[in-house]
């Protein structure tokens, strides 16, 4: 599980030093796409393979679903990070993020994500306070 918020760099060949507790669970590969809020996605091989299933039992005849299909799977990068835990994120996708130099990484469970330093800031900035206003009925049993 992904969890933590982290602040590394990118540097100039546009890559990013995962979190050091990332780094066993994506060792083996990770899959690096388009997020929703202008993120990335980091998923490792296995946990991409489990969402890529799901998203095959979307019915081909939704708009919907193919449309959200398209843009995740053609912004998908499949990487493998060297041996100091870094990986290189692909120009289409920083530009996507709108990546700069300060990144925050944070852990959302099943996935990890990569955002701009300011955008994270700005983000949670803003849902902090729907955060402490959520209720039952939008997260059942856990709240």
């Amino acid at each position: 599980m992904f969890l933590g918020t982290y602040s590394p760099r990118l540097d100039d060949k546009g890559r990013l030093i995962l979190p050091a507790k990332y780094r066993a669970e994506l060792a083996e590969g990770l899959v690096l796409t388009r997020g929703q809020e202008r993120c990335l996605y980091v998923f490792s091989q296995a946990e991409f393979e489990k969402v890529h299933e799901q998203m095959r039992q979307a019915p081909i005849s939704s708009k919907q679903a193919r449309d959200y299909i398209r843009v995740f799977l053609s912004g998908a990068s499949d990487e493998v990070p060297d041996k100091q835990g870094r990986v290189t994120i692909p120009q289409a996708l920083r530009d996507y993020a709108g990546l700069e130099r300060e990144l925050a990484v944070i852990g959302a469970g099943s996935r990890a994500e990569v955002w701009d330093a300011g955008a994270w800031e700005a983000y949670l900035a803003e849902k902090e306070n729907e955060f402490s206003e959520t209720d039952e009925e939008v997260l059942p049993g856990v709240l």
